[in-house]
């Protein structure tokens, strides 16, 4: 049976950084504090908390002191920032620079209307980390939708600036944008700023010409990844033999029957590591 392994998928640029921030903190000291899970993958997290790490969430923060805390690629609101200075906490800053541009970009259009007038409305995942972080910028002003139906919602008499969570797919915000430069009600003005890293859009042409040519795939990844589930979709949609998981023990041999060749891919939270064991579990396997 032919096994590959997507040379495409695994971490991006910002995982990847946050991962090598805590691994070179942790070679100096015992342990380390990480607000919220650094990657959206169990079994990385995993690995990271035999090494030292650990993750605690908002609510514990007014538990710590004196202490350092990393913040992951997804980024963090401004409150955030405050309260680590008000509890000694000092920060080590993994937001990606992506992101880190984003959050600066809303809140300059933000403060560049007093008044707040305008919407400015992100398309993203509603409570996701990053979104959290985005909204923040605004003061919790921000309207976030999470499709094309939330989007007809909105007050079309009023100016719209439209932007987009990092890592949500191309072809939902551009219906979004379409929609509302259709309804849009003059004078009120429409402004749209793509957004979306290119790391995440870039992959779902190619993740489908992946998927395409194997009998079979395996997609790796955390079940909180909302690029994985994007990810996912674009491999079921041209290969309905494709399989979601995030452990080597979730494979089943029944699905391998008839099959000659193996696709495996993943996420951008998706560690390498992952997904050579899935490889190495399959080829003992069969």
């Amino acid at each position: 049976m032919n096994i590959e392994i997507d040379t495409g998928s695994g971490f991006c640029f910002g995982v990847t950084t946050a991962i090598r921030k805590a691994e070179e903190e942790l070679a100096e000291s015992d342990s380390l504090y990480c607000l919220g899970d650094i990657v959206h993958n169990g079994r990385e997290c995993e690995r990271l908390k035999r090494m030292g790490l650990i993750t605690v969430e908002h609510s514990n923060l007014g538990t710590l002191h004196d202490t350092k805390m990393l913040l992951r690629a997804h980024g963090e609101p401004p409150q955030t920032y405050a309260k680590a200075q008000e509890q000694g906490i000092k920060l080590i800053d993994a937001t990606c620079p992506v992101v880190l541009n984003l959050q600066k970009r809303i809140k300059a259009d933000y403060d560049s209307d007093p008044e707040h007038q305008r919407q400015i409305v992100i398309y993203g995942k509603t409570g996701h980390a990053e979104v959290v972080g985005l909204v923040g910028q605004t003061e919790g002003h921000a309207i976030v939708i999470q499709s094309l139906e939330d989007a007809k919602l909105l007050d079309f008499s009023h100016d719209i600036h439209l932007y987009s969570q990092t890592t949500k797919s191309l072809e939902g915000f551009r219906s979004i944008v379409s929609y509302i430069e259709d309804h849009i009600q003059p004078p009120a003005q429409f402004q749209f700023f793509d957004t979306i890293c290119r790391q995440v859009a870039n992959r779902i042409p190619n993740i489908r010409q992946f998927a395409a040519r194997h009998d079979l795939i395996l997609f790796v990844c955390g079940k909180k990844s909302s690029n994985g589930k994007v990810l996912f979709g674009e491999c079921l949609a041209v290969n309905p033999n494709s399989y979601l998981i995030d452990d080597p023990q979730e494979i089943n041999a029944e699905w391998f029957r008839g099959v000659e060749s193996v696709g495996i891919c993943g996420a951008t939270s998706t560690p390498k590591w992952l997904m050579e064991d899935c490889r190495d579990f399959i080829s003992h396997l069969v």
